[in-house]
This record gives structure tokens, C-alpha cells and sequence, in this order.
């Protein structure tokens, strides 16, 4: 699964990497911890001009038939079934998006608590988990939400989890995107990252509070000789 990310984009950069077409005010500032129900910003396309455009989301899926908010938040959506469950399936064939991120978490259970780990692209370049978006009506409030897509774990990830969130590959993101792509090919779209693209290191367990959103969170531990990482070979 993925519950916990980061986000560390420039405005600027938006354009760039993603080629929206409309962008809404915010400076986007840095965000080390993001977590379960935290706004997000994401890329889709606006279903009423066609339009690519970042727009910002609530982390946690809510589909347009919910008349209330769901108790456990719908943050993620499973690779293998995302097609055909009703929750998702709708979404999947028509509301896709691209959540930018610049690194991921993900928690080793040891004897003296959970280790968590921050997983980056080798070139500390951003990239964008593949995910899903819904428009609701509850309370009276207009809601856009989403959730990111997880599958198997790469041999980088599997020894920490045995799930991971689906990066897609930037020449990928159009055809993520688009209307005119079979389910077939959407599907196979959501691998395992290129594990040799990746690295991974240990952070402070300050990242494990979701109250915590500081710098503190994406720096790494110094490597003792006996480091889990070691032994991992991340």
C-alpha cells in the first residue's frame, strides 16, 4: 500500500513534467509528509473541455453514488482488481489521473517498532503514481478526490513491503491520460517500477506522525555498519 509520500515540485515545474494546461493559485509548497485525506494536487483531463489541468484533490476516493464520507478513507486501489470493483471501476475507465510525488514511504516492522524508509528515483527526479479521481456531492459540499493505484513490490521494495505505488513511466502518461486506450492496455501499464531507476534509504521515525511535515522526514539516518540497509543491499 501507500499511505505516506512527499512532494517537493516547484510551481514552476509543473508545466514541464506534466504539460497541464490550467493551474490553480496555490505557490504549492513543499510537502515532506502528506498523508490520508491531506489535499493533493493531481493531473487529469477535464471531462467538460477535454482540458489537461492540475487541480487539487482530496487523498481518499469518494465515488459520486457516496452520500457521506467513508469512515476508512479509499486511498488506494489494488492493481490486479482496480478494473472490475465497483468502487473503482467506473474511475478506472474513465476518471484517470497522474499524482505527482518526488518520494514514497514504506515501513519495516523490526523488535523495536516500525523503520520507515523513503524510496526515490537514482536521479531525485519527480515522477507520477498512477491514480484515479471522482467528483461527489456530500453535505453539501462539492468534493474532488483520489486514490493511487498499488501493486506488487519491486526487488527494491519487496524486502521493506510487499506492496508498492504504481509509477508510471513519463512516456507513458499520455496514454494514462487519454480516452482512446483499451482496458487491456491500461492494465498493463501497472508494473513495478524499474527497480534499477530507484534507491532507497532509512529516515526518522519523525515521519511515522502524520502531525510532522518538515524536512526532518525525507533526511536520511546515518548508516551504521550493521544497518538493516546494509543487509538489504539497498
Amino acid at each position: 500500500m501507500c499511505a505516506r509520500y512527499d512532494n517537493l515540485i516547484p510551481r514552476e515545474a509543473y508545466k514541464a513534467l506534466f504539460r497541464p494546461e490550467r493551474l490553480p493559485q496555490s505557490n504549492f509548497p513543499p510537502r515532506y509528509n502528506i498523508a490520508p485525506t491531506d489535499p493533493i494536487p493531481i493531473i487529469r483531463v477535464d471531462p467538460r473541455d477535454d482540458t489537461r489541468e492540475l487541480v487539487m484533490a482530496r487523498w481518499g476516493l469518494i465515488p459520486g453514488w457516496m452520500k457521506e464520507k467513508p469512515k476508512i478513507p479509499h486511498i488506494n486501489a489494488r492493481a490486479e482488481t482496480v478494473h472490475k470493483l465497483p468502487l473503482f471501476r467506473d474511475a478506472f475507465a474513465r476518471r484517470r489521473a497522474l499524482i505527482p510525488a518526488t518520494g514514497f514511504f514504506e515501513w519495516q516492522q523490526r523488535a523495536d517498532g516500525k523503520q520507515p524508509y523513503r524510496f526515490v528515483r537514482n536521479d531525485l527526479e519527480p515522477f507520477a503514481f498512477a491514480g484515479l479521481w471522482e467528483f461527489a456531492r456530500v453535505g453539501g459540499d462539492d468534493i474532488v478526490s483520489t486514490a493511487i493505484i498499488v501493486g506488487e513490490a519491486n526487488p527494491l521494495v519487496a524486502p521493506v513491503h510487499d506492496r508498492m505505488p504504481v509509477i508510471l513511466r513519463p512516456e507513458d502518461y499520455d496514454r494514462w491520460l487519454g480516452g482512446g486506450e483499451t482496458p487491456e492496455t491500461l492494465r498493463s501499464l501497472l508494473k513495478p517500477f524499474n527497480p534499477d531507476l530507484m534507491k532507497a534509504y532509512e529516515v526518522s521515525r519523525v515521519v511515522n506522525s502524520v502531525r510532522n511535515d518538515v524536512e526532518a522526514c525525507i533526511e536520511p539516518l546515518k548508516e551504521a555498519p550493521d544497518s538493516p540497509q546494509t543487509r538489504l543491499n539497498l
